[in-house]
């Protein structure tokens, strides 16, 4: 009898430690334990504190320096044109020939009128001496003596006459030849060998416009005013053109004037600033961003324009924290020069902001700086992109 009982035992024994291996082998196995996100690459720098421009800015067309229509000044028949169409002409640069023979016909009259009484002069003044000899010897009467003196100052009278005629007949003369008064490129020819011009035809033969220099005209609001007034006071003021982008630098000049007038129906005032123009990147009629500078701004903050990101309440940059992830941060942007945005508030100096790579970054997303141009923040981007 007990050794059934001990029997059963063991046969529970052994039951139990079945079912015990049963669970063990089909109990699905335990969850490995989260890694963590990989950092996301970005590309960082430095809040730069230098000194930078206090600058305005405002909207401007170019306008020309000088516009000159070349017109003829005497009636004549067109001999020859003597530039081609947007050709580079400068001071005395041949525009057109009209047919200058009669013009040269009456200057020769002229300088015969002259010759004639300059010879008639010397025979009334030898006559005058004459005069005067018998005079004294009684063998003229004052009258006579009288008359040739008259004689003699009305032929120097004739003589300032002629004088005249041909300084007026070389002038009509030179006016067939039409020269560029300035340093200009010439538009389109509106008049063709052979035509006939005059004084009173009112289409020119050409219009020249002066680029270089070159002038543009921008405006800005009426509260500037004292600012910019006060900043001249200290000298010329410096003047920037950009295209219509605000990203490629057309060229740098000084301002001019500040208009007299204030419009009236929009509150914003005119300036005028003067560029040299040398490589020709302004043109008449385009429009341009104008920065005119007015001083410089000591110790300021600024970031490049590519670390700004909009948020729902503005501006904000995404800073690197100590700890090495990324913290929202709304800022307040000044004036941008350069690429660069100046920064009013929000950053410190030493502060770390994201340039690349923030399409994947939020509050405390951990970061891993890397170098600019490097594979890794573009492929974050194109990750980024997918996802959307």
């Amino acid at each position: 009898m007990r050794s059934r009982s001990v029997i059963l035992g063991l046969c529970v024994v052994a039951g139990i430690g079945g079912v015990a291996i049963w669970h063990a082998q089909h109990a699905p196995a335990a969850a490995a334990p989260a890694s963590a996100p990989a950092p996301v690459p970005v590309v960082a720098e430095k809040v730069r504190v230098s000194d930078v421009p206090n600058v305005l800015t405002g909207i401007g067309s170019v306008v020309a320096y000088n516009v000159v229509q070349m017109h003829a000044q005497v009636t004549g028949t067109i001999d020859k044109i003597g530039f081609t169409e947007g050709q580079t002409v400068h001071p005395g640069s041949l525009i057109a020939q009209l047919d200058p023979r009669p013009y040269q016909a009456v200057l020769q009259q002229a300088e015969a009128a002259l010759a004639r009484d300059t010879a008639n002069l010397v025979a009334a003044q030898a006559n005058l001496g004459r005069y005067a000899a018998l005079v004294k010897q009684g063998f003229a009467t004052e009258q006579q003596f009288s008359d040739q003196t008259a004689t003699v100052s009305e032929l120097q009278a004739s003589i300032f006459s002629d004088k005249a005629a041909i300084f007026n007949a070389q002038t009509q003369l030179g006016y067939t030849t039409i020269t560029s008064p300035i340093n200009g490129v010439t538009g389109s020819k509106r008049v063709d060998i052979g035509n006939i011009v005059q004084p009173s035809t009112t289409t020119p033969i050409v219009t020249i416009t002066q680029i270089q220099p070159i002038s543009v005209i921008f405006t800005l609001p009426q509260d500037d005013v004292p600012a910019v007034q006060k900043a001249m006071e200290k000298g010329p003021l410096r003047v920037v053109a950009y295209d219509q982008n605000d990203q490629a630098k057309l060229d740098e000049g000084t301002l001019l004037l500040v208009n007299n007038t204030v419009n009236q129906n929009s509150g914003a005032i005119q300036l005028k600033a003067t560029f040299p123009n040398a490589n020709r990147t302004l043109w008449p009629g385009e429009f341009v961003n104008v920065q005119l500078i007015l001083n410089q701004l000591h110790n300021a903050l600024s970031v490049p324009l590519d670390a700004l990101q909009q948020g729902n309440k503005g501006a904000l940059v995404y800073v690197v924290a100590a700890n090495g992830t990324a913290q929202q941060r709304p800022v307040t942007i000044g004036e941008t020069l350069d690429g660069r945005a100046m920064i009013e508030s929000g950053l410190k100096p030493g502060d770390v902001v994201v340039t690349q790579g923030q399409y994947r970054l939020g509050d405390g997303v951990k970061v891993a700086e890397v170098p600019a141009g490097d594979p890794s923040v573009q492929n974050s981007s194109e990750a980024s992109a997918g996802m959307l």
